[in-house]
């Protein structure tokens, strides 16, 4: 036995989906408008009928008395079945479909009647009104039955009522009238509502395409989680309309963007003004995980579109999300430079220890202090020029294997970057795979030799300008292009991984910050790689008052030859023998626990490492 209380079945009864919901809804109103119209439509209709019945009698009565012959025939002849009156009376009720036609005098004795019997007898309703002169409509009974009766005086040429005309027309006429009208009215109205059923299905159809056939409970709970969700998420979400409006900003993306619920409505461009992040949104600039400047905010946008012309895009804040991945990059950029100096740091120590054993103190001594002052010169040269820590530590390192390799690692004089970068990661991605493929190029030529340039450009000093030449023998006009193609190499693939992604994501990564990457030739015949990011620093921040403080960096160095130097800075040179047969530190020693890189919070790209390439 079902234990199912009635209440319950009869809610399982009604039907859940929207569909029939409203499908049911607009049957019940276009039936009860029917209904309502049809009503409205008969409950006068009698009336109506009535009132056409009596002015009709009315005017077939007041022809009869406009007819002087009849006035006359009334007051010269006395009442009789075959007398003028009679005949005259006849002719005009069957001409005009009457029931009846009375003439009668002041009296109200009768001249006429449809039965002959009835002649010279009194009427028996009341002619009196018609006698004074009024002329009268009604619906009365007399001795036909039921009737629609029009009543008029009937007077001679000179005015003077003599008698009065009586006509009358059947009731059941009209009655059948109005049963005949209404089955063709019915009719009508099954047509308005068979019309109004198949719109109200057709609406309800494109309502259940619309809301994919949910019920109205679970398009309030979607609704309730939608609400959670975007104002829950540590996304940014924006929703545009197909005119480019904003529908939507969620709590993240106001905070992201610095705007507030005013925004919603207004056209993207006039919510955020002209720039990169206003493109990236609006679909101008297409691409997945797209970098754009906000502020003092670096942004990863994606944007989708969707079905009715807007689209949705998504923001994150790089900061927060790849801060592990910043420090992961500067342990293994640490770790490559270690692994560069391996060798050369072996080196030092067995020529410290000949030294010892020949007991040359006094070059041993010298050539300690030579080793400690050619890395602290280093260090001192290239952080005076480029104030991000985590680039700076890659320089220092890259100059150790371009000592080793035998390749003089350059960086021009006019480098000055300050340390603002917009994604530190990013850039050193960059100018490790391009530093690594010019040291390919210029290693084992004549004079081998790299230069890096790196210096900010515009009106406002947010473009960043990044240059690698090499001494190598260059790439040819026709290969321009394909080099940024994933795959492209001139190398041999290594066993352990494959070569051709280095420049490929160095175009990508210069493109996803609105950049270019490009190939020419350099002063030497070689290559040149220019690379262009035009927001690659963030806005400078606001000068805070207080005592000026010198730059973080080593300590002023102790007056040494390469400190004099005026032209470029040679980081590092070709090895050359020493005065003890041995081959003298590079201009770039291994870093030290306080020269490494250290985390930065802009957070790099996955940095390729040189066998990769």
């Amino acid at each position: 036995m079902s234990t199912t209380s009635p209440a319950r079945r009869l809610r399982l009864g009604l039907p859940r989906r929207v569909f029939s919901q409203v499908l049911l809804m607009q049957l019940a109103i276009a039936a009860g408008v029917t209904v309502l119209a049809t009503g409205l439509f008969l409950a006068p209709l009698g009336t109506q009928l009535d009132d056409q019945a009596m002015r009709r009698a009315l005017a077939i009565a007041q022809t009869t008395a406009a007819q002087p012959r009849i006035a006359q025939d009334l007051t010269s002849t006395r009442p009789a079945a075959d007398g003028p009156v009679q005949a005259a009376a006849e002719r005009i009720r069957e001409a005009s479909g009457a029931e009846y036609v009375v003439i009668m005098n002041k009296l109200g004795v009768r001249w006429s009647h449809p039965e002959p019997d009835e002649i010279g007898k009194v009427v028996s309703t009341d002619p009196s009104d018609a006698l004074d002169g009024r002329d009268v409509m009604q619906i009365d009974s007399g001795t036909l039955g039921r009737s629609a009766r029009g009543k008029v005086p009937l007077r001679v040429p000179s005015g003077d009522i003599v008698g009065a005309v009586s006509v009358g027309i059947a009731y059941d006429s009209v009655r059948d009238r109005l049963i005949h009208t209404i089955p063709g009215l019915f009719a009508y109205a099954g047509g308005a509502l068979a019309v109004g059923a198949l719109a109200a299905y057709l609406i309800s159809r494109r309502v259940q395409r619309q809301t994919r056939d949910l019920a109205f409970s679970d398009i309030a709970a979607l609704l309730a989680e939608r609400e959670a969700m975007l104002h829950g998420i540590r996304e940014g979400v924006v929703a545009l309309d197909r005119d480019g409006r904003v529908r939507l900003l969620n709590d993240e993306a106001q905070r992201l963007l610095g705007l507030g619920a005013e925004a919603i409505g207004r056209p993207l461009d006039v919510a955020l003004g002209p720039g990169r992040t206003t493109d990236v949104l609006a679909g101008r600039v297409t691409g997945t995980d797209l970098l754009t400047v906000r502020g003092q905010r670096v942004l990863v946008a994606n944007r989708m579109p969707t079905d009715d012309g807007g689209a949705v895009a998504t923001l994150r804040d790089r900061t927060e999300l790849e801060q592990l991945g910043r420090e992961l990059d500067s342990t293994r950029g640490l770790i490559d430079a270690l692994r560069a100096q391996d060798h050369e740091h072996a080196n030092r120590m067995h020529t410290l220890l000949g030294l010892l054993e020949l007991e040359l103190y006094e070059e041993a001594a010298e050539f300690v202090g030579e080793v400690a002052g050619a890395h602290r010169v280093t260090a001192e040269q290239i952080t005076e020029k480029i104030h991000d820590p985590l680039l700076s530590a890659l320089l220092v390192g890259k100059a150790t294997v371009a000592t080793e390799r035998g390749v003089a690692l350059v960086v021009s004089e006019d480098t000055a970057v300050p340390d603002r970068l917009v994604d530190p990661g990013g850039l050193v991605t960059i100018v490790g795979n391009l530093v690594d493929n010019a040291l390919d190029a210029a290693a084992g030529t004549p004079h081998a030799r790299v230069e890096v340039v790196l210096r900010t450009e515009g009106l406002q000093g947010r473009t960043v300008v990044l240059r690698v030449r090499d001494s190598g023998p260059g790439v040819p006009p026709g290969q321009r292009e394909a080099v940024f193609t994933e795959g492209w190499t001139t190398k041999e693939a290594p066993a352990h991984g494959r070569r051709g992604i280095g420049l490929a994501l160095v175009r990508r990564l210069a493109e996803r910050q609105g950049g270019t990457a490009r190939v020419g030739v350099g002063p030497d015949g070689g290559a040149e790689f220019t690379v262009v990011l035009p927001e690659g620093l963030t806005e400078p921040r606001p000068a805070t008052a207080g005592p000026p403080t010198a730059p973080a960096g080593p300590p002023p160095a102790t007056a040494e030859p390469q400190s004099a130097s005026t032209g470029p800075c040679p980081v590092s040179a070709a090895p050359r023998p020493g005065p003890a047969g041995q081959y003298p530190t590079s201009a770039a020693d291994q870093p030290s626990s306080a020269d490494g890189p250290q985390s930065d919070p802009a957070g790099p790209q996955p940095f390729v490492p040189e066998e990769a390439r």
